[in-house]
């Protein structure tokens, strides 16, 4: 079967740097995300680099589970990635893609206003899929987080566009 993928995409006034701050430190994911209340990195880690590891917790309603997550996109200003999985199944990609506004036909690398593009790919198996609604309290995990991706970008908006002013 292949993997299921959502995107959910928002215009953001605020600098690629400061976007690209925000969602790489992953330590304040639970101040955009509704799912995710905390993550810290692992066995070393301090900041986003690739192979980088951290533990996320994460909760719905009642139901709480963790993740572990290696980086396997960063690029400054640009992309943040990483692989999900609860111990040896794999879970999920997320990643976060900026783009600066163009302006003139000419990509500026100090523009003001970016595309923040939040992707997320169901890498869940069978077994994985199943467990899903006992264990996270959800049964349909695109839908949810569709909705969960369009807020997560807008409390980054609300967040990044205040820092930028």
């Amino acid at each position: 079967m292949a993997d299921t993928q959502v995107d959910v995409t928002r215009r953001i006034a605020a600098p690629a740097s400061t976007i690209w701050r925000m969602v790489s430190d992953v330590t304040r994911m639970g101040e955009w995300s509704p799912e995710t209340t905390s993550a810290t990195w692992k066995k070393g880690a301090n900041g986003p680099t690739l192979g980088a590891r951290f533990s996320g917790k994460n909760r719905n309603g009642r139901k709480t589970w963790s993740t572990v997550c290696t980086v396997d996109e960063c690029e400054p200003d640009r992309t943040f990635g990483f692989a999900v999985t609860a111990g040896p199944f794999k879970v999920a990609h997320w990643s976060y893609r900026i783009e600066p506004e163009i302006e003139g036909g000419q990509g500026r690398e100090g523009a003001s206003t970016c595309t923040v593009t939040e992707t997320w790919v169901d890498q869940r198996g069978g077994l994985v899929r199943r467990l899903g609604k006992p264990l996270s309290g959800v049964a349909d995990r695109v839908s949810h987080n569709r909705t969960g991706m369009e807020r997560t970008l807008e409390r980054l908006a609300a967040a990044a566009e205040g820092a930028a002013a």
